[in-house]
């Protein structure tokens, strides 16, 4: 038995969007692997047990970027089953791909495509997606398309955040940056609707059936996540990914400028929070929402 071989398609031109986060965001998601991997995957890992997941299901996973929650998926899924796991970041899946290879998991395959492009593929028993739904350019036309993926009656569900509030881990370092700082302007390099594009209940369940759902139903996850390693590690992440880091990409040579005092400010903050596990935990809150394409 042997890993699936790694898809090759045709070179087309990327959206603005997809140029942004290869260019600007995928050095600095890899060079904090080691937090948004060990620390969001408390979110999956929390509701992979309620996703009643079948032998031999065929199963899509979007923004699957370095590869860990369709590792987990093709393994949930049996040898009899198979996993897809597309990102439209190419640095993130040659990490995806290394990770299969150690971890001897044949049933899954990884393949850079933007899902709201649409995807040639046979249709899927479920559709899974951690944290990537939220930056959709097109939030009803992107969830329109991952419908499609599935079969009649097929299963989807998105972790995505919850309330800002419930979150401290993002917007605590936020208003810190932003008492230094001015606020991204209109015109702002942006990873698109942002992180919290879905918080709502009422609007997501809105935009799920205007794409075409049924059987919407949202449950509460909340999980501490680790937001570094040590404090220099938690500051280090703060400034360069999420709404502080962009704030001070923007702000360019007056954030440079700034440095130091918003780092030791940072620190002030950091040094409140527990660590426990070798590392920083903060309290952060996600939806599990799950869906069905009507049969």
């Amino acid at each position: 038995m042997t890993i699936m071989p790694k898809d090759v398609r045709p070179e087309a031109p990327a959206s603005p969007l997809v140029e942004f986060w290869n260019d600007i965001l995928a050095p600095k998601f890899i060079r904090y692997r080691h937090v948004l991997v060990g620390g969001l995957s408390r979110h999956s890992k929390a509701v992979f047990p309620r996703l009643e997941i079948g032998k031999g299901q065929r199963i899509l996973d979007v923004g699957c970027g370095f590869g860990d929650t369709a590792i987990q998926l093709a393994r949930a899924t049996g040898p009899e089953g198979e996993v897809l796991g597309v990102d439209c970041c190419q640095a993130f899946l040659d990490h995806a791909w290394h990770a299969a290879e150690q971890s001897w998991t044949p049933n899954v395959r990884f393949a850079c495509r933007d899902v709201e492009r649409g995807i040639d593929e046979p249709a899927f028993d479920m559709v899974f997606a951690r944290f990537g739904t939220m930056f959709f350019m097109n939030p009803v036309a992107g969830l329109r398309a991952m419908r499609r993926c599935l079969k009649p009656g097929g299963r989807l569900a998105h972790i995505v955040w919850r309330d800002r509030a419930d979150n401290p881990w993002v917007f605590e370092a936020r208003d810190i940056v932003r008492r230094f700082l001015p606020a991204p302007g209109e015109d702002a390099l942006t990873c698109g609707p942002g992180p919290f594009s879905m918080a709502d209940e009422a609007v997501t369940r809105a935009k799920m059936e205007a794409a075409g759902y049924t059987d919407i139903r949202f449950e509460r996850i909340d999980v501490k996540v680790e937001v570094g390693h040590d404090i220099a590690d938690a500051i280090g992440f703060q400034l360069a990914i999420g709404p502080a880091g962009e704030t001070f990409r923007e702000a360019g040579a007056i954030a440079e400028k700034r440095r130091a005092e918003i780092e030791a400010t940072l620190a002030t903050m950091f040094e409140g929070v527990i660590e426990r596990e070798g590392g920083l935990w903060m309290d952060s809150s996600s939806w599990l929402i799950t869906a069905r394409n009507p049969a």
